[in-house]
């Protein structure tokens, strides 16, 4: 990955980071009034949800700047990557659970089942975005482990040597 294409990764990442920021600090009092007259507890439990979402959102910024910190450095074929992407997976993992949980909420309302349907479909394809991160790992683990071995053969080259 060039510079370029890094600096861009930065530059969405930290829009979407202030973006979520502003979604916590500004759009959720506004989603919280617009639930006026809701239960409370499950206008409450909606707005934690909301806010665990944006929440997992940012997690998975702050690691994908930290991994392509690590792309610039050239030491992204390390076990030490594998830090961010576990922390990657759980936290789509869990954005996907927290979706699923809305759809749950919102089923037994008033809401059309053509929604909590749709809810339900965001929350499948959320789990299976985990899915295709934990391939990438499995190929980061193949990419890490063949540097391995070429860093043992190129070892016991240079003792022959």
């Amino acid at each position: 990955m060039g510079n370029a294409a890094i600096l861009a990764l930065r530059v969405v990442i930290t829009l979407a980071l202030l973006g979520s920021v502003l979604v916590q600090a500004v759009m959720m009092p506004l989603v919280w009034a617009d639930l006026e007259g809701t239960d409370d507890g499950l206008r409450a439990t909606f707005i934690v949800i909301l806010i665990s979402q944006v929440v997992t959102l940012q997690i998975c910024a702050i690691c994908v700047w930290r991994l392509a910190t690590m792309v610039r450095r050239g030491s992204v074929f390390s076990t030490a990557a594998f830090r961010y992407v576990d922390t990657i997976i759980g936290a789509v993992l869990l954005a996907a659970v927290l979706t699923g949980s809305i759809a749950f909420l919102l089923a037994p309302g008033s809401t059309p089942p053509g929604v909590v349907g749709l809810v339900c479909g965001a929350a499948l394809v959320i789990g299976g975005v985990a899915l295709i991160v934990v391939v990438l790992r499995q190929v980061l683990a193949q990419a890490v482990a063949s540097a391995d071995e070429v860093q043992h053969l190129q070892s016991e080259l240079n003792e022959v040597v």
